[in-house]
């Protein structure tokens, strides 16, 4: 095995990650039929096959965040109380699977904004689709910045003096731009068909590369009886797997307050993570508009539950990966391996794999970013210009422009999740204790639970809601939010820490519960607005 801080990548791993660049630019062009409407640019014509919708939806959900976060998650912590969370994911998509799927059908909506529009008028179309576009472009700068963590450790230990903090954000914006550009060239030319079809080959790619750092973990590990397996098998098993976050001794208001503050929790699962992914996959046209592309409404339905089904053994995997790291860690001693947990997981695939297999866990990272950032992209595009380029084209626009416009918005999308990258990289480095998956789902936490809100009042209630009424509950609820999240305080605090300690009887509650908080506040302030006497025309479903 050869080492990078021998001052040279091996010219094997290069050719692996440039053998897969050219595989997904040559799936990405081949699968573009060069789409001439803005439905098969967006929705695939509604001729995508469930199983390829199903391998998008993976693809989706096991990002470069979740790829290095899931195992930064697992060495940290040491346990697998994280995986509780795919409890709620599973539920969740049962529930968005029969409340939202069949009305976006029916409605025939490329943007699942205009289903809002339609529902209750434009002013809560356009407040849903501004949060959805702020908040996706935040988390896939997010997103982005993640997947550039390997490209800044490999500099590390190639360079034979110290990197700067200044040089490792050049490091990172170099890295953001090559993948955004790579996967920006696709996702224009072929639209969601080019997004769908590289995806399946992306998430082949990610689970071939975590089932091949299992194996080369255990080997790694030196285990202390003849029978490695049942050692490994011993110690997992006995490592925490849940945690009520409730304690006998202590009263109801401070069992409550413990839930509401602790990430990981039984309840967070079945409560906070159910809500959190019915907002991720019912209300973000990034995962919609992948659901929109199949046939009809039950092969939706398919796709998306099974997807759930997939969930757990990822998480699952990933997570043991982590636990694995942090028992290498345990057992042998390497002075150069990082102190954030963020790095443990890169550092040991530059250092401590073969060459070969190096370069397929490389091609790994690129996949699950570039399979992310290309649907991001293309939601991001989708959903600016039916909710609000549109609007400003001549009624005698022809397909043609519209496609190009569509075309034209994903650039900008693509520079604008560049800046972020950085932006988040600039963060990073000046908070070097962040941990990734934190940061990427507390984005969503702060507006998809207003977001979700929302839709649930649209689809649960035929009389209730009203189209200015909605705004204000949606303010409402990201109010609730920010109040509950600590944002007060901290805002406080950079004046008078003596102000910001008033307020610290208020709970800072957890990342997984803020959905669930903001989406509750926004269902019952939406209540109170009874919906005008009308009924939203239909459009046909054939």
């Amino acid at each position: 095995m050869r080492s990078l801080s021998a001052g040279a990548f091996p010219a094997v791993d290069i050719a692996v990650v440039l053998l897969y660049l050219a595989a997904v630019l040559w799936v990405g062009f081949r699968a573009a039929k060069r789409p001439r409407t803005v439905e098969q640019f967006a929705l695939g014509g509604h001729k995508m096959p469930w199983w390829a919708v199903l391998g998008s939806l993976v693809a989706a959900e096991t990002s470069a965040a979740f790829f290095l976060g899931t195992p930064a998650e697992g060495y940290a912590l040491g346990n697998y109380e994280y995986l509780q969370l795919s409890l709620g994911t599973i539920l969740a998509r049962v529930l968005v699977a029969y409340l939202f799927v069949k009305p976006y059908f029916t409605f025939r909506v490329t943007s699942i904004y205009q289903f809002l529009a339609l529902r209750f008028g434009p002013k809560t179309k356009s407040a849903a689709s501004a949060t959805f576009l702020l908040t996706r472009l935040l988390a896939s700068g997010a997103r982005l910045y993640v997947a550039a963590i390997v490209p800044v450790l490999a500099a590390k230990l190639l360079w034979a003096r110290p990197v700067s903090s200044g040089q490792e954000l050049w490091i990172y914006a170099a890295s953001a731009i090559l993948l955004t550009l790579l996967t920006t060239l696709y996702t224009v030319a072929g639209g969601i068909r080019a997004v769908i079809w590289t995806d399946l080959l992306q998430a082949g790619l990610m689970l071939s590369g975590g089932v091949v750092t299992l194996v080369l973990l255990f080997q790694k590990i030196p285990w202390g009886s003849s029978s490695p397996l049942a050692e490994a098998a011993h110690l997992l098993t006995t490592l925490p797997w849940t945690e009520t976050g409730i304690h006998p001794h202590k009263t109801l208001w401070e069992n409550l307050w413990a839930v509401l503050t602790s990430d990981y929790t039984i309840w967070a699962a079945l409560i906070g993570s159910t809500f959190t992914t019915m907002a991720t996959h019912g209300a973000d046209q990034d995962l919609v508009q992948r659901l929109l592309t199949a046939k009809d409404h039950h092969r939706s339905r398919l796709s998306l539950i099974l997807s759930g089904l997939t969930d757990l053994p990822l998480v699952f995997l990933f997570l043991t990966i982590g636990i694995f790291l942090s028992f290498l860690a345990r057992s042998v001693h390497d002075p150069r391996l990082p102190s954030q947990a963020n790095e443990v997981f890169p550092y040991f695939i530059l250092c401590q794999t073969p060459s070969g297999i190096r370069g397929l866990l490389l091609a790994a990272i690129v996949a699950t970013a570039m399979g992310s950032l290309s649907a991001a992209l293309n939601a991001l595009a989708t959903s600016f210009c039916e909710d609000w380029a549109f609007r400003f084209l001549p009624s005698s626009s022809d397909e043609r422009v519209r496609v190009r416009l569509l075309r034209a918005s994903t650039v900008l999308f693509a520079l604008l999740t560049i800046l972020i990258a950085c932006a988040t990289a600039f963060f990073v480095l000046r908070s070097p204790g962040s941990r990734i998956l934190p940061i990427v789902l507390g984005l969503f936490g702060y507006t998809y639970g207003p977001l979700l809100g929302v839709f649930l009042l649209g689809v649960l209630t035929r009389s209730r809601g009203e189209d200015l009424g909605n705004c204000v509950a949606m303010a409402c609820g990201l109010g609730v939010v920010a109040l509950l999240s600590g944002v007060p305080q901290a805002v406080l605090g950079l004046f008078s820490q003596a102000a910001a300690a008033r307020l610290s009887w208020l709970p800072c509650v957890a990342f997984p519960w803020r959905v669930f908080i903001g989406s509750c506040a926004t269902f019952l302030v939406g209540l109170c607005f009874r919906s005008p006497a009308r009924r939203p025309p239909v459009r046909p479903t054939g």
